[in-house]
């Protein structure tokens, strides 16, 4: 957030340079900075004015509004506020653009950095304390915490110290800039990460009962996450957190912040309008979506001797016939899962049923309509069979190696048999499709999976299939962020946690007619899994 040939860095580039491989670290040397102080833990000298926050955040001014309104006027009392959406949908930039509007005090903390309780609670004391690892202290926290019991003591002293120091500054007539008014927010950001930690269950609570244990008007707590409130909250008796909700954006609202800072904006916006719609058809995530154009642009531009020029539509219909075989497999790697095999035989890893590469022609384009990973697929099909299957019957229809059983066959069925049959599966149908929780699906995934890999009309089999620490260690992430991608697209809905369970549970929402398209391109007996009853 500061220049890097500044050597007096301000606090927030500080935290900024934590996640940043342009700064170099020699830039962040004690020697080369001065003494952090209170306005420190503002943006300093920099801010923004209303009209270009809203301008620099396509799509969000409603959300801008309403944070504004949640924090209020200047030393205003507020809520805790807990931003959910989907990753990628511009929750972490709004709200430190805000801050950067208001410049008010604040301490920022990201679970993804912040990986454990105690680094979470060193973290936010040592912003508070002002404090800065560096090599004359050997790179050590302020304040060593571990248990939250600890962290609630040394929270509580470092935030009257903190709004004391505010206090006199706001009182001095001579105070110009810096930080302004006596408030201090706590941001918590990629809340759900911090499900994963152990003892999980009692730091999420802890985080959010701070309203109630800190009892201080002159704080203020923001809670980040991907997913929704519903998947944290507990009866419990603390205050719930205000929710505001980020949608994903538009294909309008994409276009807006792909278009930023572009050199050509004319040529850049030839590109978007063949390459937009497909792609958001299987992602609407901005690093997603800006990593795949990257590539897919300079083909693009290939062709063109001068990047400056101005296309006319004979020239664009000229770059759209070199790009078209490109897009196709771009497609399928936007989201495509890494291979189990080892690098020498990367190139086999296109063995994924219904990825067809050839001459760059689409995927069964004959038969489905649009476009995505194999592993997508997969997942939608496997979704497809929890929702309809009871999960009793998994053991049954999966044996240990993934293999589907081949019960034996009973004798001819009676009338009556036939009719109750044919009730129970009315039944069903009326009931729609059930939920499952994800360790289900991921079970079903693997069954369904290690046995496609190893159909006879494989050329190569490879090492079987994805099957224990190779598939968990490999797979899992990319398995991952294919269903949420299928959830944003409403392949799968994600309802709320089951009270008994405590997890999330999906439901398929797809026709059978379109399961049954989707498991032909990938040549899965869908017919086979499937429980009639």
């Amino acid at each position: 957030m500061g220049e890097e040939g500044n050597p007096q860095t301000p606090r927030r580039t500080t935290r900024a340079s934590l996640s940043d491989p342009n700064i170099s670290t020699g830039k962040l040397k004690s020697c080369n900075q001065k003494p952090l102080t209170i306005h420190d833990l503002a943006y300093g000298d920099e801010s923004i004015s209303l009209d270009d926050l809203i301008s620099s955040l396509p799509g969000r001014r409603s959300q801008i509004i309403e944070l504004l309104h949640l924090l209020g006027p200047l030393d205003s009392p507020m809520f805790p506020v807990f931003i959910y959406g989907g990753a990628s949908t511009g929750k972490t930039s709004t709200i430190l653009q805000i801050f950067k509007n208001l410049k008010r005090p604040f301490v920022y903390c990201s679970c993804i950095t912040c990986y454990s309780p105690r680094i979470l609670f060193e973290s936010v004391l040592n912003q508070l304390l002002l404090h800065r690892k560096n090599e004359s202290n050997r790179y050590s926290s302020a304040k060593r915490c571990e248990r939250p019991s600890d962290f609630v003591n040394l929270l509580q002293e470092a935030l009257r110290s903190v709004v004391d120091s505010l206090k006199v500054k706001s009182s001095s007539k001579k105070s110009v800039g810096g930080a302004r008014g006596k408030m201090v927010y706590l941001v918590f950001d990629n809340l759900e990460l911090a499900r994963e930690w152990d003892k999980s269950t009692n730091i999420l609570p802890f985080l959010f009962k701070l309203y109630d244990i800190l009892k201080m008007p002159e704080v203020g707590l923001i809670f980040l996450s991907n997913a929704s409130p519903d998947t944290y909250y507990s009866d419990t008796g603390y205050v719930e957190p205000i929710p505001v909700y980020f949608p994903d954006y538009t294909e309008d609202e994409l276009r807006q912040i792909l278009m930023k800072n572009q050199e050509n904006p004319k040529l850049y916006s030839s590109f978007l309008e063949v390459v937009l719609r497909p792609f958001c058809r299987v992602t609407r995530r901005v690093d997603e979506l800006s990593t795949s154009f990257s590539s897919l642009y300079q083909i693009y531009c290939e062709p063109l001797d001068d990047l400056g020029v101005v296309p006319s539509e004979d020239m664009k219909r000229k770059l759209f016939s070199h790009l078209q075989p490109h897009i196709g497999p771009s497609l399928n790697d936007t989201f495509k899962a890494e291979s189990r095999l080892s690098s020498e035989a990367s190139a086999k890893t296109n063995k994924w049923k219904g990825i067809a590469r050839k001459s760059g022609v689409f995927e069964s384009s004959d038969e489905i309509d649009f476009h995505m990973s194999a592993c997508a697929k997969y997942l939608l099909i496997c979704a497809f069979i929890a929702s309809r299957n009871p999960a009793t019957l998994d053991a049954h229809l999966f044996d240990s190696t993934g293999g589907s059983v081949n019960p034996k066959r009973k004798r001819k069925s009676s009338v009556k048999s036939v009719e109750k049959k044919e009730t129970a599966e009315q039944e069903l149908l009326l009931k729609g499709p059930g939920t499952f929780p994800l360790e289900r699906l991921l079970a079903i995934f693997q069954c369904v999976v290690s046995v496609s890999e190893c159909l006879p009309d494989e050329e190569a089999q490879g090492d079987g299939g994805l099957e224990g620490e190779s598939w968990t260690n490999g797979l899992l992430s990319d398995v991952l962020l294919e269903l949420s991608s299928l959830c944003n697209a409403n392949f799968i809905s994600k309802g709320g946690s089951c009270p008994l369970e405590g997890a999330n549970r999906y439901r398929s929402m797809v026709s059978e007619a379109m399961a049954l398209k989707v498991a032909k391109s990938l040549k899965v007996p869908l017919a086979k899994y499937l429980y009639r009853g």
